[in-house]
Formats: structure tokens, sequence, C-alpha cells
């Protein structure tokens, strides 16, 4: 804890400094590590405080019926406390700080896989609302009759990467289907892929060479056209076949800049998937999610229940879940031993 003090005071000198707002977005991203780091300092140190002065108290009470009830809420609200800087303290990597560029595919299956993936959409945009964080549709395709088939979204907000990296696999739903006029119970799948937003100074290097620019214009639900002018811009790196595309923007630079972004997150993603498989191979082992792998089950009939097969996860609340609270299988994650979470999968492709 002395060095992120020391971090902060640092920080503080900087930003006392003459032209430090001049480059407003420096200034920001400087503006933004301080926060962090407070916002591991300060209940840190109030945490103490309250263990201390608890101490004291716990001296004093002996059989004092009053003070012990005090002592007993204090003590219920330091666990949640600790509790809060234990799931803290998970969030330790590299970009987990950073903000989230989270894309949702539909599975197979049509306008049911579609509507699934809708779902899910919906699933996360009121996560980021409950969390205050912000979230913005880069781009999105329509279903051709309900739903969408992929959409990539934009999630900023204090460790969004960190925090929804858990949701990073196959989602599988159980339902009776609205699409089927004899009721009968369907299974769909969509896939989720989080990857941390980049800086552009970020070491990824991308060749213009390289790239395919392809223009075209933005649709709706249906086809319909949204802009009169081809707007949305689609980026492919040919060395990878990785793509990125923008259409939220009116302006076709604006979208360009919008999907390079995208473009530079996913090949660092890629690069940093490349290393952990070079460090897996040498350790001798590798799980890998594969479609059908799921990792949580949302169940809907016969029953209500969403279970994590990571972490064991599960509430009967699937409704709540699917209104965005899902911090429960977030927190189950971040706890869980990465061996412990591969294990049940494997457990769990065993008994399917």
């Amino acid at each position: 804890m002395p060095h992120k003090e020391k971090s902060i005071a640092e920080i503080q000198a900087r930003m006392s400094q003459e032209g430090f707002w001049e480059n407003q977005e420096h200034a920001n991203k400087v503006m933004r590590e301080l926060k962090l780091l407070k916002n591991i300092v300060e209940p840190f140190a109030l945490g103490t405080k309250r263990v201390d002065e608890a101490k004291e108290f716990l001296e004093l009470a002996e059989d004092d019926e009053d003070l012990n009830k005090q002592l007993a809420d204090e003590a219920a609200l330091l666990k949640i406390q600790i509790d809060a800087l234990e799931l803290q303290a998970q969030l330790s990597g590299p970009f987990d700080n950073a903000n989230a560029i989270l894309s949702i595919n539909a599975g197979a299956g049509g306008t049911e896989s579609c509507d699934w993936a809708s779902m899910l959409m919906r699933m996360y945009v009121r996560h980021a609302d409950l969390k205050q964080y912000k979230c913005e549709t880069i781009d999105i395709l329509h279903g051709d009759e309900a739903g969408i088939k992929n959409v990539t979204l934009r999630i900023d907000g204090d460790n969004a990467y960190g925090l929804l990296k858990s949701e990073k696999g196959v989602h599988r739903l159980v339902r009776i289907s609205p699409f089927d006029a004899n009721k009968r119970r369907h299974t769909s799948f969509a896939s989720v892929e989080i990857i941390p937003e980049v800086e552009d100074d970020t070491d990824v290097e991308i060749n213009p060479a390289e790239l395919r620019i392809d223009v075209y214009r933005a649709s709706g639900p249906g086809g319909q056209g949204v802009n009169t002018t081809d707007s949305a811009v689609r980026i492919t790196h040919l060395p990878t076949g990785l793509v990125a595309q923008s259409q939220k923007e009116r302006s076709q630079l604006q979208n360009k800049a919008q999907a390079m972004k995208v473009l530079r997150a996913r090949l660092s993603a890629l690069k940093s998937q490349q290393q952990e498989e070079v460090m897996s191979k040498e350790a001798g082992d590798k799980q890998k999610i594969e479609w059908g792998s799921q990792i949580r089950s949302y169940v809907l009939h016969p029953y209500l229940m969403v279970k994590d097969h990571r972490t064991g996860v599960e509430t009967g609340s699937a409704q709540k879940v699917l209104d965005g609270e899902i911090d429960p299988f977030i927190e189950g994650f971040l706890k869980t031993k990465p061996e412990d979470r591969d294990k049940r999968l494997k457990e769990r492709q065993q008994e399917i």
C-alpha cells in the first residue's frame, strides 16, 4: 500500500505543474489513474481505522449489551468492506482498469439464437446502467426476423474490462420458444467476446498497407437504411483476418477512427492470446472454450435457474439476472482460482 500512496503523491505533484491541463486527453488519463489508486488506498485506510476503533470498543464492551450490539453491527459492515477490498485485489491485471469492448454473436438456430443474442445485449446494457458505466453501440447487425446476429458494445467505466472479462465464452438459453406455435422447448447459444480497449500508444504495429477498408451504408432492423450516405466503415486486417467495423457515427472519418480503435484492441488481445498459448504449451496443458462448452446456462423452463459452470454460482432469480444483476457471477469468477474453473468446466463437458 505505501507504493500506491507514493504514486498518488507523485500524480498530485504532476497535476500542480504548469501546462499539465493543456493536453486534455493526457490529463484525463492521469486523472483516471489517480481515481483508481484512491479507490484502493482510501477504503483500505478507512477499514484499518474502523478496525482499530472496534478493538477499542471491544475492550470497553464487556457485558454492555448496547456496545456489544454496536460491535456486531460494525463487524457486519467491516465484512462487507473487506469483501469489496478482496474483490478489488483480484483486479491486478495489466488491462483490468481498461474500458471493455464486448461483442455478442448469435449461434446456429436462426431467429431463436438472434433473439437470445438481443436478450444478452439488453442484460449487459442494463448491467452498465446499474454500474453507472457509459455504454455505446459501435456496430450491430440485426436478424432477418427478430433479434440481432451480432453486436459490438463499448463499455466505459472503472475496471470495466477487469469485471466483465468473466463473461467471455458461450452462453446457453433453455426456454419455451415465443416463435414456436407448438410451444416446444428450445435451446439457443450465443458467444460473448470481451477485450480491453487499448491506448493508441500500445505496442501494436498496424501497417496501413495490410488493411482493406470498405465503406457501406448503415442499416437498421429489416434492412432499412439508417444514414443516407456510406458512412459505416469495415476494416479488415489481411494478415490475421481480423475485422472491425463501426456504424454508430454519421461521419465516415469518426467511424474509421472507432473501427481502428477496435481493431487495435483485437490485435492486442490476439497477441496476448498467442503469448499465453506458448506458455501453456510449455506448461503442458491448455483449457480451450469451444462452442458447446458453455460457461453459463440460463434456464427459463421447466424451472428458473441461472448457473455458471466454472464457479458453481447459481440463482433461481433468472429475470433479475437478465435485467443486469450479474455481480454475483462476476464476483464468483474473480474469487475462484483459474485451475478450479478449468476443472469444473471439464467436469461439465464430461457430463454432457
